[in-house]
């Protein structure tokens, strides 16, 4: 998923369903690929956001903070995402308008039930 970060069909994609009011929804790892991407003004879709995904304590358990190109943690919170989390490997989501996260993989099922409460 690491490529996703910077890929232009992906931020376009993310960027595009944004700008239209769709649900944009991503679980663990998966929320680094919405660190670059932007709303129609060119502010970072997570600045200002609630947003969750793979803590770095989470990363460091499985040995991979010198691995992984950038720590999900980190990095939505440089692009000001208001970062939240809560013990390791718990289920844990949040939801902010159309945007909704997932701390880890156990956070799966809470995610699918906040996008389907979305689209009710």
């Amino acid at each position: 998923m690491w490529d996703l970060v910077n890929d232009a069909k992906s931020i376009s994609l993310i960027e595009a369903f944004w700008a239209t009011d769709k649900i944009v929804s991503t679980v663990c790892h998966a929320s680094i690929a919405l660190v670059n991407t932007k709303d129609i003004s060119g502010e970072y879709i997570v600045k200002g956001s609630n947003v969750t995904g793979f803590t770095n304590t989470e990363e460091a358990a499985v040995g991979l903070t010198d691995v992984v190109p950038l720590l999900v943690e980190d990095t939505l919170s440089d692009r000001g995402g208001l970062f939240s989390k809560i013990e390791e490997w718990a289920s844990y989501a949040q939801k902010d308008g159309n945007l909704i996260t997932g701390q880890n993989p156990a956070s799966s099922t809470a995610v699918a039930k906040l996008v389907l409460e979305a689209l009710g």
